[in-house]
């Protein structure tokens, strides 16, 4: 992909994050910055031909974070920019004070258990 589809690309996903668009070159390297409040930064290395993104952070704070986001990239087939910045994303819940979606999700199913209510009649087991 052209790097200037790829910084479109991330404009528009930080237009819905909290994350700014801080730097992006394509001389050196084809590297995109970022930087959210408080103190939160990363930088995506873009592919140009047949390699990986690669993410990465400057801040010792911030890098152990990232490991979620680079076993990701290092999985099986192809990653897309914004499947990269969502997985960054998810990461950084933590460190940007957002519940965790894991902790959502834990949470959503306690609430979801519990005993049945008389008019809920559980599979395989007939009431009477």
């Amino acid at each position: 992909m052209e790097f200037k589809h790829l910084v479109e690309a991330a404009e528009k996903w930080c237009s819905e994050n909290p994350f700014d668009l801080i730097f992006a070159e394509e001389d050196d390297e084809r590297r995109l910055d970022f930087y959210a409040e408080p103190g939160v930064s990363f930088y995506v290395l873009c592919p140009g031909g047949t390699d990986n993104f690669h993410v990465w952070s400057e801040s010792e704070d911030c890098l152990p974070f990232l490991q979620l986001a680079q076993d990701y990239i290092s999985s099986c087939g192809k990653k897309t920019l914004l499947e990269v910045l969502e997985k960054v994303f998810t990461s950084f819940r933590p460190l940007l004070g957002l519940p965790d979606l894991e902790d959502s999700f834990e949470h959503y199913h306690t609430d979801m258990e519990g005993e049945p209510g008389p008019d809920h009649q559980q599979m395989g087991v007939s009431q009477q």
